[in-house]
């Protein structure tokens, strides 16, 4: 007898194995199975997520897709496979690994969530989220009635209808918040109005879902609903009243600059644990809890964001895909079979993406917003995600959900968040227009005229020697002040806080001003100290991007701001040996895209300390600066620089005029590195810079003719003067000496002269500046199509102290 009970009731599975040499199996036992398990669904996840990328599908739809794959739809079908691997007796293991994982996770979404933000929501934003969750609710009341009568009999009809309808009026607000990052469409009005309007409907998807959790409890007593909802509206006063008082005073015993106590984040996760226990208790869900605590958890200082240090990565990158695995291996395709199964799944995806686009659309056009902005509108709130797939796992689990039911809304998710990139990209394309504009250069002829300069920077470490760059270029002149940009570039990543980038740039545009400043951004702080201590005039932004397109926002923010110059750090840094270390090959491929696509001229630094690791104060400045000159349109505008910098009384300018004698190996060089084709300059442009330069009779400037008969030549010349502060080159002169071997050269970007004053062994004091003149001839793509006619939102070129942030287009 009691074998056979045995047969009935397996045992549960012990923790540990005593190894295959004791003969043990280790997929006999909890901890090996589920070890192999994360091993599986994360190298599988992942490599789906790397083969969609071309597609620019967030990650999202890889772990659906993942999920459903090894569930039985296919490799699940194997009975081997899924007993091996996937065994029932471990589900229970697995669901709650996956289910402890999106509880924190939905405590991360709940800490991004700004309520503040909503309470902000305009009115047009207001009208379209509201359009977006109710013309899909009612229709989603309509298709449950047709799925009730064929493949959802028996189940209860109001639990059903409020599923239904919530499954089918939800917006993903994470995975919509990357869509938008990832067309760039986050500060069109577009973006800000999908973002807005999709916090809405967030918060109210969680709403509706907690009325269906309550109406779908087995009692079907109408008091016991009521009970849990009023309960759950006690929970939540609870949490406010009392909670968020108690997170709050940790927050402010965190001060920015020193370590949060490890006793406050053990509180904090501890609490989140609690309040998932209270509201599961309650009959709502685990998940209630802990999305209640997220949101209540003080938004303003360090606090929230070492909250998300400590738990994003392990909780996004091995325990999230666990759940959709785990609700993957729920979702059996095969049991939709038969042209009345397929044609309800065409049915279902029809009405929720004509619930959500349609609605959406109207709403939006009689808002006046134009027909494509808004029928892009319709297509972006039509995305699903995380939050859908919960609401289809507890109606699964709550038995309102069969598993034909179930796999038709999990594969109409998967469809209405999988077209919704491409075809927005289709029906949208914000076009990059801007007006035109004359000062593209450091050399001009009115030079009284305003110098625009636009500083890109991605680490601290390049921040004393930019400020210092700065204090050297700004000149004395009243008329011709300096207007300096310093962008700030943030890599868009796969990180759930990423999601908290994104809220920044929605509120205050992309790139953004930071006269509000976000305590999480310090690297701007510096530059705004700059500012007081001197006359420029120093905007802090911000971009946030891949790195493999941040390129279009350096490019298009400087045809924005009218820039003559983008200066961009050196992918190498140096290290206390003098070496030069990369930083990672992103950073390289970004500044050669900069140099291809820039609107203006481009300088790139090469950075050994100019004016050591501090900002130096003006009456402190005291450099000297090498220009070696040997003609051409880059050599000048680097000449054209020095110059500037020659007016700072600090400063003395060395230029050095190279004359090549004939018959050397030296030639004339046609094409620079990116072999675009350079204008054939004649050497009366040089002759005449050089002619108003000894007109000028400026002391601090002291002109110098070497000629030169080889390479030695010009290497000698060049190590006579490597004690110096900063050296200015062109990046492709005309007479171009091949100074570094080809071999050794792996930074075309610096030109042939750059490469070898960045090399170690050239120096290890003399920092560089390789600037590249901006030439319309050799721009054949750019990213800003000008047209005088064209509509350009511009920040005032005079700061003001009380001046709110302004969220504007990209153009």
């Amino acid at each position: 007898m009691a074998t056979n009970e045995t047969k009935v009731c397996p045992a549960a599975m012990k923790a540990t194995s005593n190894g295959s040499f004791q003969g043990d199996s280790p997929l006999d036992y909890a901890l090996p199975l589920v070890i192999l398990q994360i091993c599986l669904v994360v190298v599988f996840t992942r490599s789906l997520a790397f083969l969609l990328r071309p597609l620019r599908q967030p990650r999202v739809i890889a772990e659906i897709i993942g999920g459903i794959l090894l569930g039985p739809s296919a490799l699940g079908r194997s009975e081997k496979f899924l007993h091996t691997v996937f065994p029932s007796r471990s589900m229970t293991v697995l669901d709650t690994i996956a289910n402890i994982g999106l509880l924190f996770f939905l405590f991360l979404v709940g800490l991004e969530l700004d309520i503040r933000a909503i309470r902000r929501t305009g009115k047009k934003a207001l009208g379209i989220a509201l359009a977006g969750i109710s013309l899909p609710f009612i229709l989603g009341i309509g298709t449950s009635v047709v799925l009730r009568s064929t493949i959802s009999k028996g189940v209860s009809q109001g639990p059903f209808l409020v599923f239904m309808g919530v499954a089918l009026s939800i917006t993903a607000f994470p995975v919509l918040a990357r869509i938008l990052a990832e067309l760039k469409l986050l500060t069109t009005d577009v973006g800000r109005i999908a973002m807005s309007a999709a916090a809405v409907n967030d918060v109210a998807a969680w709403i509706l879902l907690a009325l269906a959790i309550a109406l779908s409890g087995s009692n079907t007593s109408p008091l016991v609903s009521l009970w849990v909802l009023l309960c759950g509206a006690g929970f939540v006063i609870f949490a406010v009243v009392v909670l968020k008082p108690a997170l709050a005073l940790m927050a402010r015993r965190s001060p920015e600059g020193e370590p949060v106590k490890e006793l406050y984040i053990c509180i904090t996760l501890s609490l989140v644990l609690a309040c998932g226990f209270v509201t599961d208790t309650i009959g709502i869900h685990a998940l209630f809890g802990a999305f209640v605590v997220g949101i209540i958890v003080p938004k303003d200082g360090p606090f929230a964001g070492v909250l998300i240090e400590k738990i994003e990565d392990i909780v996004s990158g091995l325990f999230l895909p666990l759940y959709f695995v785990s609700s993957g291996l729920k979702t059996n395709v095969a049991t939709i079979s038969g042209a009345q199964s397929w044609g309800l799944l065409v049915l279902v995806i029809f009405t929720a993406c004509f619930g959500k686009i349609v609605g959406t659309l109207l709403v939006s056009l009689l808002c006046k917003v134009p027909f494509k902005e808004s029928l892009a509108l319709g297509f972006l709130m039509n995305t699903k995600g995380l939050v859908e797939l919960i609401v289809l796992n507890i109606g699964k689990d709550r038995k309102v959900l069969n598993d034909q039911t179930f796999a038709v809304l999990v594969l109409m998710a998967l469809v209405t968040t999988f077209i919704t990139t491409p075809i927005v990209m289709a029906v949208y394309k914000p076009a990059r227009r801007g007006a035109s504009y004359k000062h593209k250069t450091i050399q001009r002829k009115d030079l009284e005229t305003e110098l625009r300069m636009l500083l890109a920077f991605h680490s601290t470490r390049n921040i004393p020697t930019m400020i210092n760059l700065i204090e050297s270029s700004r000149g004395t002149r009243r008329k011709g002040r300096l207007c300096v940009y310093a962008m700030h570039l943030m890599e868009l990543s796969e990180r759930s806080s990423a999601i908290s980038m994104v809220h920044k740039a929605r509120r205050n545009g992309l790139p953004f001003w930071n006269k509000i400043r976000d305590d999480q951004d310090q690297m701007v702080i510096a530059f705004e100290a700059y500012q007081q201590l001197s006359a420029v005039t120093v905007r802090p932004m911000t971009a946030i991007s891949a790195l493999s397109t941040i390129h279009e926002d350096i490019c298009t923010s400087a045809h924005q701001k009218r820039t003559a110059i983008i200066l961009l750090p050196f992918h190498k840094h140096q290290r206390l040996d003098g070496t030069m270390e990369s930083l990672g090959h992103a950073f390289q491929f970004v500044n050669q895209r900069v140099l291809r696509y820039a609107p203006c001229s481009v300088g790139i630094i090469v950075d050994r300390g100019l004016g050591g690791t501090t900002q130096v104060s003006a009456s402190d400045v005291s450099y000297a600066i090498v220009v070696p000159f040997f003609g051409g349109s880059d050599d000048r505008e680097a000449l054209a620089y020095g110059v500037r910098m020659a007016e700072h009384p600090g400063i003395m300018l060395n230029v050095m005029k190279f004359i090549v004698t004939s018959g050397t190996g030296i030639v004339a060089q046609r094409q620079n590195s990116n072999n675009d084709i350079l204008p054939d300059d004649s050497l009366n442009n040089d002759e005449a810079i050089f002619s108003e330069l000894a007109s000028s009779k400026n002391e601090s400037i002291v002109c110098e003719d070497r000629v030169v008969g080889s390479k030695d030549d010009i290497l000698a010349a060049l190590k006579s003067m490597s004690k110096c502060n900063l050296f200015i080159v062109g990046r492709s002169p005309s007479t171009a000496p091949v100074l570094v071997e080809r071999a050794r050269s792996d930074c075309p970007e610096l030109g042939p002269v750059g490469s070898y004053l960045a090399s170690s062994d050239f120096s290890t004091t003399a920092s560089v500046l390789v600037i590249q003149q901006y030439n319309p001839a050799a721009n054949l793509h750019p990213l800003v199509e000008e047209r005088d006619n064209a509509e350009v939102y511009d920040v005032p070129d005079t700061p003001v102290a009380s001046h709110s942030p302004h969220t504007h287009n990209m153009v």
